[in-house]
């Protein structure tokens, strides 16, 4: 029977384990990566990217019915969904070199493509092949969670694994869920021709429930009926969604967006020392288990459920492992951004959670998209940008409008740096760019002190007297 002896093992060719891999085998450590499916794992192949690819079609498809503001007359688009979704996957095969197994091997990766099991705390089985290692990283993610519905494996229930695949155009789409996955598909796909209904028990409810409201608002104004306060009792084929009070919702296609399990079943942990729960593996700050030589990154560390958590946790699982140093991983910083339209970004803390946390000393500041120039030019004035500020840092940003997404890159570095809002008044921006919000956010907390404070005036006024 084969045996590799190796620095590291990571098991899970996802985000977290490529960058794990990549990382550590280019500083020198010697690498084995196992995959047992589809390299690039979620994010690649049923999540991040095929899911911002066809948001990127339904806004081409919005684009032409809503020029009349701009003079361009508006029109229903003629949309081959077939084509969309070729749209999709060649976005995907055009990405998919940079996780392939080929480009690992070449950078000095050993890769499996088969199940790993635990056999003992120091050794894994990989087909016939065994492998030992000094340290192990557990990266396997995540995948959909089917929740207990009554008649729901009676009918074709899509995922974010299958719906993208599907080729032929939905009449009537109906999602349970309404988390980003729900929002974003649910835009999506009404954006493209169908009619669609979301159900929920509370829509986007990790958001800011103001800057959330907005977005509902402008779903709704699309035509997403968004039912929520009820859950879905039973399924029946024909695929008819009995709601729990009593209400029907008769469709043509099912989309299940209603959370994600961790995929931690086929390890045998057991054998590892590793403890765990159904939320993933149990670790510390350090991300390592109950076995010292094994970590969890990403999904399978029970946190955030983010691609770019899983690369943040990788950077600190590799200064422990390549180089043996103290390394903790935080959660303050990290943002996170549903792509609807407008779009919703959050970094640290929402303004409820401010009020918790900090009580009087919190200021929040609301600066609104259409005091924008750049916003106004481009008709997307929609939106507003929530400050929550404490001793002149920030310690909560909250977006919604065009571009969210990228505007909460700045206030993650704030955050993470703990730079003071005057720092950030400092800055030059050119004009005229969105990225402006910001700035005047962070001005608004000091305007007070500076316009309204009869002491700087009365200085100001001595000032004036005196400069020759």
């Amino acid at each position: 029977m084969p045996r590799i002896e190796t620095d590291i093992c990571v098991i899970g060719g996802g985000s977290g384990g490529l960058s794990v891999a990549a990382g550590a085998v280019q500083m020198g450590a010697r690498v084995v990566l196992i995959e047992a499916g589809e390299m690039g794992g979620d994010c690649l192949n049923a999540g991040c990217v095929p899911s911002k690819a066809l948001i990127a079609a339904a806004k081409h498809a919005q684009a032409m019915r809503s020029g009349a503001g701009f003079g361009i007359a508006p029109v229903e688009p003629e949309i081959d969904f077939s084509a969309v979704k070729d749209h999709v996957f060649r976005v995907i095969e055009t990405i998919a070199p940079i996780d392939s197994q080929e480009r690992f091997e070449k950078l000095g990766v050993t890769v499996l493509r088969d199940w790993a099991r635990f056999t003992s705390p120091e050794e894994v089985q990989v087909g016939e092949t065994t492998i030992r290692a000094r340290r192990f990283v557990i990266a396997t993610g995540s995948r959909p969670a089917l929740p207990p519905i009554p008649g729901i494996d009676s009918v074709t229930a899509h995922t974010n694994e299958t719906i993208f695949a599907l080729r032929e155009k939905p009449e009537h789409l109906v999602i349970i869920g309404g988390g980003p996955i729900g929002m974003e598909m649910a835009q999506a796909h009404q954006r493209l021709g169908c009619r669609v209904t979301v159900i929920a028990g509370k829509a986007l409810p990790k958001d800011d429930p103001e800057t959330a409201a907005i977005v509902l608002a402008r779903l709704r104004a699309e035509g997403v009926e968004i039912i929520e306060g009820v859950h879905a009792a039973s399924v029946a084929p024909g695929l008819s969604v009995t709601l729990d009070d009593g209400r029907q919702v008769t469709g043509s296609h099912l989309l299940v967006a209603a959370g994600r399990k961790v995929a931690l079943d086929r390890l045998n942990l057991e054998a590892a020392g590793v403890a765990f729960t159904d939320k993933g593996v149990t670790v510390g700050d350090d991300l390592r288990s109950t076995n010292r030589r094994v970590y969890a990154v990403g999904d399978a560390a029970g946190g955030m459920q983010f691609t770019h958590v899983a690369g943040y946790h990788a950077g600190v699982v590799i200064r422990s492992i390549v180089f043996g140093l103290p390394s903790k991983a935080k959660t303050a910083h990290i943002p996170w951004t549903t792509y609807t339209e407008p779009e919703l970004a959050q970094v640290g803390l929402t303004e409820a959670q401010a009020r918790e946390a900090h009580g009087d000393r919190l200021t929040v500041l609301r600066q609104p998209f259409h005091d924008n120039d750049r916003a106004q030019t481009e008709d997307q004035t929609e939106g507003l940008l929530k400050l929550m500020v404490v001793g002149g840092r920030p310690v909560g940003v909250s977006i919604v409008g065009a571009h969210a997404g990228e505007l909460i890159g700045l206030w993650a570095l704030a955050i993470s740096a703990r730079i003071k809002l005057s720092a950030l008044t400092g800055a030059v921006l050119p004009y005229p760019t969105l990225n402006e919000v910001s700035k005047r956010a962070a001005g608004a907390y000091f305007s007070p002190k500076l316009f309204d404070n009869p002491m700087v005036k009365h200085v100001v006024r001595l000032i004036q007297r005196f400069l020759p």
